[in-house]
């Protein structure tokens, strides 16, 4: 709020700052950093300024003057990797629900913005988003035995999924035990199972054993289930 008030009557948190007011990026909190239509200079503010800024791209969050969520994403389009975009992305849907229509608003009218390309192929599920490093060995795998990919880490329902085959009606949840050992994510676990079922799929459980120590009975149930043949 401080480096809002200082950066002008009419200026909204903006960029990586807005991104950790959020929480749709991790870590050690940014540099404060505002966009307004003025100049300002402060002392340990990173500001913009711009010519001008549509009324549905500015909101209040916790009683802080900031650009919306899909504002935001769209100028972190242009200052993060492609892997720290689709997380951001990720979080941004989880909490708040992100629509590719309200990403899609903002880019119409900013025009040709770098990162575009990117955060589109982020929220039309056209990237592959990779949470952990399990999941990362398990496409590995996958691609090392010519089998198809999932779609990872979308929302079906009520429910994220690690790994979807939607053609082939295959759900596939990998279980680490660092996020799988609470009572609550248990309960999740059997939630998303039962929804998998519900929608008609196969449902498979595999572990850091199954994919990365001895994955080759895992190989032979997954080109069994999608139908592929694979040698071994």
């Amino acid at each position: 709020m401080g480096a809002v008030l200082a950066s002008g009557p009419e200026a909204w948190l903006a960029g990586r700052a807005a991104g950790s007011a959020y929480a749709v990026i991790k870590g050690a909190p940014p540099p404060p950093e505002t966009i307004s239509l003025a100049d300002r200079s402060n002392p340990g503010i990173v500001h913009h300024r711009v010519k001008s800024l549509h009324p549905l791209e500015t909101t209040t969050h916790r009683g802080i003057p900031i650009t919306t969520v899909p504002r935001t994403l769209v100028d972190l389009a242009a200052v993060l990797s492609l892997d720290e975009l689709a997380l951001a992305c990720h979080n941004a849907d989880v909490r708040y629900r992100l629509r590719p229509e309200s990403v899609e608003a903002v880019l119409a009218r900013r025009g040709h913005t770098r990162g575009a390309a990117n955060l589109r192929a982020i929220v039309h599920g056209d990237t592959a988003l990779l949470l952990s490093r399990l999941e990362r060995e398990f496409r590995k795998l996958l691609k090392a035995h010519h089998l198809p990919l999932p779609k990872t880490n979308r929302r079906e329902g009520a429910h994220y999924v690690d790994c979807r085959w939607p053609g082939r009606r295959l759900t596939v949840e990998l279980d680490s035990y660092r996020f799988h050992r609470s009572r609550k994510a248990w309960e999740d676990d059997r939630g998303r199972e039962r929804a998998a079922r519900a929608r008609g799929d196969e449902f498979r459980r595999y572990t850091w054993r199954d994919v990365v120590e001895e994955p080759a009975p895992t190989l032979v149930e997954l080109a069994d289930l999608l139908a592929v043949l694979i040698g071994l």
